[in-house]
């Protein structure tokens, strides 16, 4: 393995008669397994996993081979019927894996007549209908079984359960409907089950909670079956994405060793229980997307270990718990979307590590500064405040200790690991915007994003001319909907990575400075309904800018190739109607995520994804409720 093996494999491969291990796997071989490898009657282990094969399996010739215990044929480019119609043969084979190809036709139910078959894989091939098993199948040590991401319908079959031994079970990424089968209970070894992202639907079975490590995501359940047993060990409850609904299941506030709690995008009502400060060692608990209402419980006084907050969208008020200042591990806080009524909550400064803060769309009032010594949020990369009418002005220095937005650490320019679960399905984190009235999802979040969101607010004064220039890894800026004054500073040339700037709807004056135009990565850019005079920079980025960017601003001039027109723009021309609402919600974010689970980090935003598939989908689990729904593997 990984000799850089290129070419097809010899037929003269045959002559090694003695030959008991064939291990080519992680090289560039291409073509057909050549037929001579039935001439090796002695081999035991085959690994041909990661290269280039593809064509024909010689399937008559592999059938001499009755004392192979492992085959591996996993990520080649095999897109033919599955070739093995009779395996009976194979009286040893212990470990069987054909996953990552383009293998079609039905479940192959043949293999699981093999007695000494531990271990298969096939997962992620075109394998379509029903899985069955054979009344004879006597596969009784198979102990792991791999489903996954193929075209398998039809209910999951209760003949599971004639695998006593089995321990992980993933059967995600199909179309399996129906429920969840009792007859699975009988599965007393069983340690994972992946059943997300399906067509299952009715009541998840209580006996699930007594496996390790369960996923539900992605399907149409609508009720759990109450479980009332303590249970110590279990480190993952991850349900989200279904219809589950009613109010917040108490027992799992028995599961004191929880790290990852994930019920988002559900229709659970009612308050949240102050028995979640209980859970001592959670890492990240996601209950975004929901209709609890009531207080915010001040929970968080015990949570040392917890990562990651995120219960935005949903219909809670009250105060912003001050117990999370004890979570010194905290990197990411969404509340948005709430009805939260308190001051801004200057105090998380303090955190250390807090790398996301999103408050936006909910009733916090007052100024976001009080005068007192500001230590800054020294590792904040994303914040978004905006739709909320903070007032008062902030000072020239305001921006001075946001370290994470001024320089990219040896540590923090690296791309990061996407944070899955424990089960090959996800956790559902994202970033949503609305761009031109149309919902964009965006994923595969990139550690280096940058982003400050002030907008829809009532700040006035100057913009911190001081400071902002030092935010040199700043990828968006958007202070629209206030009312700053003044000129723009000069010194927001200096932001060389800024890809958005957005300061329409206030009342900044003078002129639009020169030397933005010499930011080659900037793309869009909105001046709109300002006080702005003078001449337009001729750099590239203005002239790709829609004549609507430039709106509302009297004395601007050398708009004519902008807007095509010959001469300046009129103050008191219009856009249409749908137009203009569409730039004002331009940067009106909807949520921003980075997801930390046990022992992995998620870092920020990277591309977008059109969802308007998901639109019917929303549509009936959330009615009204303006949302997206995205995954990361």
């Amino acid at each position: 393995m990984h000799c850089n093996l290129r070419r097809e494999i010899p037929s003269s491969l045959g002559n090694l008669s003695r030959l008991l291990h064939l291990e080519l796997s992680q090289n560039h071989l291409v073509g057909k397994i050549p037929a001579s490898i039935g001439y090796l009657n002695d081999l035991r282990v085959v690994s041909l996993d990661e290269n280039n094969l593809s064509g024909n399996i010689p399937t008559i010739s592999l059938t001499n081979l009755t004392k192979l215990s492992e085959f591996s044929l996993s990520s080649n480019n095999y897109k033919s019927t599955f070739p093995f119609d009779d395996m009976s043969g194979f009286h040893n084979l212990e470990y069987f894996d054909v996953s990552q190809n383009s293998f079609t036709g039905p479940f192959p139910k043949s293999l699981f007549l093999i007695p000494s078959l531990k271990d298969v894989h096939l997962s992620e091939n075109q394998f379509t209908g029903l899985v069955e098993f054979s009344n004879t199948s006597s596969s009784s040590n198979l102990y792991f079984l791999s489903l996954d991401r193929n075209r398998l319908d039809g209910p999951i079959p209760r003949s599971l359960s004639k695998f006593p031994n089995l321990r992980r079970l993933y059967l995600n990424h199909n179309s399996f409907t129906g429920s969840i089968p009792r007859s699975l209970s009988k599965l007393v070894n069983l340690h994972e089950i992946d059943v997300s992202n399906n067509k299952l639907e009715g009541e998840v079975p209580a006996y699930l909670w007594k496996i390790m490590e369960v996923a539900l995501a992605h399907n149409s359940f609508t009720s759990v079956e109450k479980y009332s047993d303590v249970i110590i060990q279990r480190q993952s409850l991850v349900s989200h994405s279904n219809l589950l609904r009613g109010p917040f299941p108490l027992w799992i506030c028995n599961l004191r060793w929880l790290r990852l709690l994930d019920l988002s995008n559900n229709l659970f009502s009612g308050s949240l229980p102050t028995c979640l400060r209980n859970l001592v060692y959670l890492v990240d608990l996601n209950l975004r997307n929901n209709n609890f209402s009531g207080t915010l419980p001040d929970i968080f006084s015990d949570a040392l270990q917890l990562q990651s907050l995120d219960i935005s969208r949903n219909q809670l008020w009250g105060k912003f718990p001050k117990s999370l200042v004890n979570c010194t591990a905290l990197k990411l806080v969404n509340v948005e979307s709430n009805k939260i009524k308190d001051k801004f909550p200057s105090w998380l400064e303090a955190l250390p590590s807090l790398h996301v803060l999103k408050l936006g769309s909910n009733e916090f009032y007052g100024p976001l500064y009080h005068g007192q010594v500001s230590i800054g949020f020294q590792s904040l990369r994303v914040i978004d405040i905006s739709h909320i009418g903070f007032t008062g002005t902030l000072p020239p220095y305001y921006f001075s200790n946001w370290d994470a937005m001024t320089t990219l650490t040896e540590e923090n320019d690296r791309y990061d690991q996407y944070m899955n679960d424990f089960l090959n399905s996800t956790v559902y984190n994202s970033m949503e915007m609305v761009n031109k009235g149309v919902e964009m999802s965006f994923e595969r979040i990139r550690h280096d994003f940058r982003a400050i969101d002030f907008s829809g607010n009532k700040i006035y004064g100057n913009i911190p001319d001081q400071s902002i220039g030092l935010l040199k890894e700043l990828r968006l800026l958007n202070l629209s909907g206030n009312a700053f004054t003044s000129d723009i500073p000069r010194i927001l040339a200096n932001l060389t990575k800024l890809e958005t700037l957005d300061l329409s709807r206030n009342k900044l004056s003078g002129e639009i400075p020169q030397g933005l135009g010499k930011l080659s990565f900037l793309s869009y850019l909105n001046f709109s309904h300002n006080l702005l005079q003078g001449p337009v920079p001729r750099g590239t980025q203005f002239q790709r800018q829609k004549c609507s960017s430039f709106l509302d601003n009297p004395g601007l001039y050398g708009l004519e190739e902008i807007c095509r027109e010959t001469h300046a723009l009129n103050p008191t021309s219009q856009l249409p109607e749908e137009l203009s609402e569409a730039e004002e919600q331009m940067f009106n974010w909807v949520a921003a995520a980075i997801a930390y689970g046990p022992g992995v980090y998620c870092g920020l935003v990277f591309g977008y994804i059109y969802t308007s598939h998901n639109h019917d989908w929303f549509t009936e689990k959330f009615g009204r409720k303006k949302l997206v729904l995205t995954s990361v593997r």
